[in-house]
């Protein structure tokens, strides 16, 4: 994938004449043959990009203009559109903007959560993804609790990413919805925990015996390219020790090791151990 990078100044370029910040010089493009543009709409004429990645901050970056033409510019497939700056005030743009600009072709992900969209044409409702770290810092904290590593590589974060992909399930990927739905966010976090401590495994870097042991059971420690793929064995481990809310109180007495030690309040107040 190529890269082409927008600031307040327009497109960064390593010609462009004012001095860059350090942060930006890495993404400075050379190959630009001395085509300087001031705007997003200059850029995206010059660089007719497949994808739109908003981190501006700025509110409605991605105008009408802006989606209507990369609607156009797309035709032969959906335009990507990924307005992940938040909260919603300070969003590129909103889904529903993104639909009614690209006759509801976009594939979108954003970083703070907007509503479904219904078209009015069909009655369809479209799912907006919310592209932000929910699913994959969770799974990689308790992925590295478990499994230990001496560090976390980049392609371990990799090989829960490409889980992560994986993990849509059927009607989720009828629906063209890019993020599992979160109401599976348990059961996805607990598939790739297992993709990271197996990716650990492969690269020799997890310390903990007992899942060393419980990868090389499923048979997942050939290779190491980070494919996000995980056992069962070792997603049933991890599921095991994952944190599981109380319901109510009682429920929290039952399973908390050290219950008789929190007193119990009757009804006149009163307090007797438990």
């Amino acid at each position: 994938a190529m890269f082409w990078f927008v600031d307040s100044r327009g497109l960064i370029t390593a010609d462009r004449g004012d001095k860059l910040a350090e942060h930006k010089v890495y993404f400075a493009r050379h190959d630009n043959n001395g085509v300087q543009c001031k705007t997003l709409e200059d850029t995206l004429e010059y660089v007719k990009p497949t994808a739109l990645i908003g981190l501006s901050t700025i509110h409605k970056a991605f105008n009408d203009r802006i989606l209507k033409r990369m609607n156009e510019m797309n035709r032969d497939a959906r335009p990507i559109i990924f307005p992940l700056s938040n909260p919603e005030t300070k969003a590129e743009c909103t889904f529903e903007e993104a639909m009614q600009c690209t006759n509801n072709r976009v594939l979108f992900a954003s970083g703070t959560a907007f509503p479904e969209y219904t078209i009015p044409e069909t009655g369809e409702e479209r799912v907006p993804g919310q592209g932000n770290n929910m699913y994959v810092f969770p799974a990689i904290g308790l992925g590295a609790v478990l499994c230990k590593p001496e560090w976390i590589t980049d392609t371990m974060i990799y090989a829960v990413a490409k889980a992560l992909a994986n993990s849509r399930n059927k009607d989720e990927v009828a629906r063209n919805e890019l993020y599992p739905r979160i109401e599976r966010i348990r059961e996805v976090s607990a598939q790739l925990a297992a993709a990271f401590i197996r990716q650990a495994v492969r690269e020799g870097l997890a310390q903990d015996p007992e899942y060393k042991d419980l990868v090389k059971q499923d048979g997942g420690c050939e290779g190491s390219a980070p494919d996000g793929t995980h056992g069962e064995i070792v997603l049933a481990a991890v599921s095991k020790r994952m944190w599981h809310p109380a319901e109510n109180f009682e429920q929290l007495r039952e399973c908390c090791p050290h219950h008789h030690h929190h007193p119990k309040v009757s009804a006149e107040g009163s307090q007797s151990s438990l």
